[in-house]
């Protein structure tokens, strides 16, 4: 399509009410009007997007853009539809109907931009489809995810590939990215293949001011904040290391009446997509975010970035503070590092992206369990989990890598999947591995040398991110700014304290569905005996026996309420109520007490415990009245709970029954890695020994260790059934885990 610029420039106005392109960006759009393919590598705010929406509304047929971010999706597409654009989105959050009804549309040429998730490409419906589209563009976002090295690898974005090989060679392609290093561009040039143009431009975000506050404490970065986080312009970000933390780092500043709020994936859709329209709207003066939040949002006046943990790499640094001040304003990025050494001799904030890239794939021992076991038969994700004892998120990267490797490979099997093994394929190579993970090393060494650098911060970056652009760098504290400095005095040591000593988390056992699930379709199921279900949609029988459901007929959302549904069916008569931990386990000195005690001979839990304990009930349970304090029968803690609760009980004046039992051997919870496993193994082992005692009573409910629930959801059941009226759990820690998003 042959256009000049100015021609270019009145569809421009006409189409986005945009009147010039840069000449960086006419030189990718002119490229990709002539059919070309293009990697464009570009600094964060640079208005990549609208390199390929603009060809977009241009083209007959329709543009399909691979992206890796809900978020992305749902604000990108807001934004065309108010333009008058017809845009959809394909992703997990939608319903199977409106999934499938987008595809139709698109077949039918009634979309102009149809942006999906690469992990799409696995869908049946969706290969199928993209045969029948007229498609006149692929465009590939955040493209540094393709590359192994841009070390955000998904593998589901290889499988990009393969599609773009099968397109015409007139059919233009463009890959976007801000962050490739020579070797991501070298790697993403090599997959896309044909005749690539690299349009890389300068990294440089001038208007950045860039902080580094090198503390002794997490104390002191959460003081810092609470001293002067009012006093900076606007509306920002605060990325932390875990989810956990958002929470943690969101109350405390509540506590100090700053208005922030968390979010992490952990989050229902519904919330994540609240919270991802209140910071649109500056609703609230700080958003405190794993990186789950901001990689996805398109907003210009985002003031300030804080990190409260360093991340694992320049690349991934830059990307993140890179959704602030797109409008060219004065923006302030922080970055906290604790270099307080652990008992290891490896300062604090080295510790945490150290041990997730150490552990970042699972034991290469994993990996052969799960071959052998699919040696014997093919075999579904549910059931390798179970079998090899994994979490979700270790499958699924060992499922990617034996796949990659041509080890195993995806089957439908009455249209339900399971992986099978290949005969004759080629032993396990763990160089590729090794290689990756050693790389990972070097840049989170790199981003360490950041902290220390006497550099501008901003050239540090640029010349990681291999940017050989001549601009002059400055505005950091490593140039014309003065440092940023903590004030700790007594009044917010003794603040931080109270705080510690008053938030208590929240034991969530109570299973909730989606309300846009409730809304759109009627469910319903009954269950005539265990193991057996009968799954009606709109009073339509769709499934019988829960090892019969063919879950490819729901989409993932539908699948995630079904479960629900089901578990809900097995604890509908269960009256227990979401409880209340003292504390986080590994957040505070709670969890090396209970450790000590537990497993080093350390005798009773100490008083501090108790008092903390006692403190998150009369906070929690202060108008409920219970009848009756009972406590979790222990696997391997002897009487450690058992002489807990007869001190909770003579403390707050509750009867105390001593008739809750097991009645077969458990293994300890925290040797399961998926709540699969936990579940089979409490199911049904405890029984209640004089059930005239607990009959018509509220029960306090009294174990160490919160995990997944498993334990106490499982006992609540069981004393529903002989006629509690209530049971409420408290613990003294709920573990952390380690979940980055």
């Amino acid at each position: 399509m042959k256009l000049t610029k100015n021609e270019a420039e009145k569809k421009l106005y006409e189409t986005f009410r945009i009147e010039h392109f840069y000449d960086e960006q006419w030189d990718a759009v002119k490229r990709i009007l002539d059919g070309e393919r293009v990697l464009m590598i570009q600094k964060t705010g640079f208005g990549k997007s609208l390199c390929y929406q603009f060809p977009a509304t241009l083209f007959d047929g329709i543009t399909v853009v691979f992206s890796p971010l809900i978020a992305l999706m749902r604000d990108q597409v807001r934004k065309l539809n108010e333009l008058g654009i017809s845009a959809r989105y394909i992703n997990s959050e939608q319903s199977h109907e409106e999934n499938t009804m987008n595809i139709q549309d698109a077949i039918d040429g009634k979309i102009k931009i149809l942006y999906i998730a690469p992990e799409r490409q696995e869908n049946q419906q969706w290969i199928e489809a993209t045969r029948k589209m007229k498609l006149s563009m692929v465009v590939v976002d955040e493209a540094h995810t393709i590359s192994v090295w841009g070390h955000d690898f998904r593998p589901a974005f290889r499988r990009i590939i393969n599609l773009v090989k099968l397109l015409p060679s007139h059919l233009p392609v463009l890959a976007t990215t801000a962050t490739a290093t020579e070797r991501v561009q070298n790697d993403i040039e090599r997959q896309i293949g044909g005749n690539i143009t690299t349009v890389r431009g300068s990294l440089n975000r001038p208007n950045f001011k860039l902080y580094v506050i090198k503390v002794k404490s997490e104390d002191e970065k959460m003081i810092w904040l609470a001293q002067n986080l009012n006093d900076i312009e606007g509306t920002g970000l605060i990325y932390t290391g875990t989810r956990v933390n958002t929470e943690i780092y969101a109350k405390w500043l509540r506590y100090c009446d700053i208005d922030a709020v968390d979010y992490n994936a952990g989050l229902d859709a519904e919330t994540r997509k609240q919270i991802e329209e209140d910071l649109m709207t500056n609703s609230h003066k700080c958003f405190v975010s794993t990186n789950a939040l901001g990689m996805g949002i398109d907003k210009a006046d985002i003031r300030f970035i804080i990190h409260t943990q360093m991340p694992a790499s320049p690349i991934h640094y830059y990307q993140e503070i890179g959704r602030a001040g797109r409008d060219g304003k004065p923006t302030i990025i922080l970055l906290f590092y604790n270099e307080t050494m652990n008992d290891g001799g490896i300062e604090e904030d080295f510790t945490l992206p150290k041990s997730f890239i150490e552990n970042g794939r699972p034991d290469t021992i994993f990996y052969h369990k799960v071959v052998e076991y699919l040696k014997e038969e093919p075999l579904s994700e549910h059931q390798l989990m179970k079998s090899c004892n994994l979490k979700q998120t270790q499958f699924r990267a060992i499922k990617a890598d034996l796949i990659d490797q041509g080890i195993i490979k995806e089957v439908l099997y009455n249209r339900s999947k399971k992986y099978e093994y290949q005969y004759n394929a080629k032993p396990l190579d763990t160089n590729s591995f090794e290689n990756l993970r050693d790389a990972k090393m070097r840049d989170l060494w790199a981003m360490r040398s950041y902290v220390y650098t006497n550099k501008p911060r901003m050239q540090f970056l640029c010349e990681f991110l291999d940017d050989k652009s001549e601009v002059k760098y400055k505005n950091c504290d490593n140039s014309n700014l003065d440092p940023l400095t903590i004030d700790v005095n007594d009044y917010w040591k003794d603040k931080i304290s109270e705080f510690r000593e008053t938030y208590f988390p929240v034991l969530n056992v109570i299973e909730t569905t989606s309300k846009k699930m409730k809304d759109d379709v009627k469910w319903s199921v009954n269950v005539p005996a265990y193991n057996q279900i009968d799954i009606y949609k709109n009073d339509i029988l769709f499934k019988s026996y829960i090892n019969c459901i063919n879950w490819n007929d729901f989409s993932v959302e539908e699948q995630n309420h079904i479960r629900l549904m089901i578990e809900s069916h097995r604890n509908k008569k269960s009256h227990i109520i979401n409880g209340v931990a003292a504390s986080y386990y590994g957040v505070s000195n709670v969890g090396n007490a209970i450790h000590r005690s537990k497993y080093e001979n350390g005798g009773d839990f100490p008083d501090f415990l108790l008092k903390l304990t006692l403190k998150a009930f009369r906070k929690t349970f202060k108008n409920q009245k219970f009848d009756l304090i009972l406590y979790v029968p222990p696997t391997s803690s002897g009487d450690l709970v058992k002489n807990f609760a007869i001190k909770m009980a003579s403390v707050l004046k509750i009867d105390i029954g001593h008739n809750l039992i097991k009645n077969r051997t458990t293994e300890e919870q925290k040797i399961f890695q998926n709540a699969y496993s936990k579940r089979d193994n409490v199911a049904d082992a405890f029984d209640y020994g004089l059930v005239s005692e607990i009959r018509g009573k509220k029960i306090l409910l009294i174990d160490d260790i919160f995990d997944s629930g498993a334990t106490v959801k499982e006992i609540g059941k069981m004393l529903t059934s002989y006629g509690a009226e209530l049971i409420a759990p408290i613990t003294i820690a709920k573990t952390v885990g380690g979940e980055l998003a």
